[in-house]
């Protein structure tokens, strides 16, 4: 009785095979993964333009605060602003502890341009 499962040596692609179940699979499967890396894509250039546009902000704020000598961080609105993102990525299914992390990344960066104004 032949088995159904092929063993690791058997092909399950053959390169002279021009239509097949096999191939048709595979084909789908590129092709479904091109789309998803063509959103990904997409969604990398989204967030590239927006932290621009969130830099741009910040940098305005860094200087307002450093022409009217006002601290360059603001703990309570960054603690604000975490707790806001955490509730945010539990409602968009994302992981709210890498949301954190991520908010801390850029509130950091935004504290050190800030105090680049300053000086």
């Amino acid at each position: 009785m032949a088995s159904k499962w092929k063993s690791a040596t058997t092909p399950t692609h053959c390169s002279n095979q021009k239509d097949g179940p096999l191939t048709d699979h595979v084909t789908r499967a590129a092709d479904i993964l091109k789309g998803h890396r063509e959103s990904i894509d997409r969604l990398d250039a989204i967030l590239v333009y927006t932290l621009g546009e969130r830099f741009k902000h910040t940098q305005a704020v860094g200087k307002l605060k450093a022409e009217h000598d006002l601290p360059p961080s603001d703990p309570a609105r960054e603690a604000n602003q975490i707790a806001r993102l955490e509730d945010l990525a539990s409602r968009a299914d994302l992981d709210p502890e890498f949301a954190k992390n991520f908010l801390n990344f850029i509130i950091t960066e935004v504290i050190h341009h800030h105090k680049k104004h300053q000086e």
